[in-house]
């Protein structure tokens, strides 16, 4: 038994022939799916074809009405391939993938053996690495990105004070730890 969505005055009926064929497809589908934006429109439409209209939709899960009406169109026309995103290009990669390769071989080494004056790679060194070295010119806050994408995280050591006895800070560790009290009677184990 078909169904007749009702879209306004200003928008046409769409008639979904097979909504229980439709709405079982949708249910597989949204435990399959891991696609955000393609479930979101699972959702709004399966709630549609349970007899909600689009404008009750659009109230119930914030979106214009107009946008419920056009998945519905495409779901009539493509199926559910109809309501997934298609590959957007994007902005084109300054790095090309053998570039990035070899970026990673350097980070690999400290910076001191590439002929700077540091000894840990940070966002500004990397920054002017790409820039010297493969003539990309990325902002710093990109090359904190690019390590991430990378693999790598940002380590620093501790700072340690020059004329610091390590002797002397065990003990006193060991003695602030013997007087500290328990936070909370239920915390301490016995």
């Amino acid at each position: 038994m078909g169904a007749e969505v009702v879209g306004g005055a200003p928008m046409k009926r769409i008639l979904i022939p097979d909504t229980e064929t439709d709405l079982t497809a949708i249910r597989d589908e949204l435990g399959r799916t891991r696609d955000i934006h393609y479930f979101h429109r699972l959702e709004v439409l399966r709630y549609v074809l349970q007899g909600h209209s689009p404008y009750e939709a659009a109230e119930v899960f914030d979106h214009s009405p107009r946008s419920i009406h056009n998945w519905l169109h495409r779901l009539a026309d493509r199926g559910l391939s109809g309501l997934q995103d298609k590959p957007r290009s994007g902005r084109p990669a300054r790095l090309s993938p053998s570039q990035l390769e070899q970026v990673r071989q350097d980070l690999l080494h400290s910076p001191r053996k590439l002929g700077y004056d540091q000894n840990l790679w940070d966002g500004v060194l990397l920054s002017h690495h790409l820039a010297q070295k493969y003539s990309v010119h990325l902002k710093v806050r990109r090359c904190q990105y690019l390590f991430h994408e990378l693999d790598f995280s940002l380590q620093r050591p501790r700072p340690r004070a020059s004329e610091a006895n390590p002797a002397e800070q065990k003990a006193f560790k060991k003695i602030r730890s013997a007087n500290a009290r328990p936070q909370c009677p239920a915390m301490v184990r016995r």
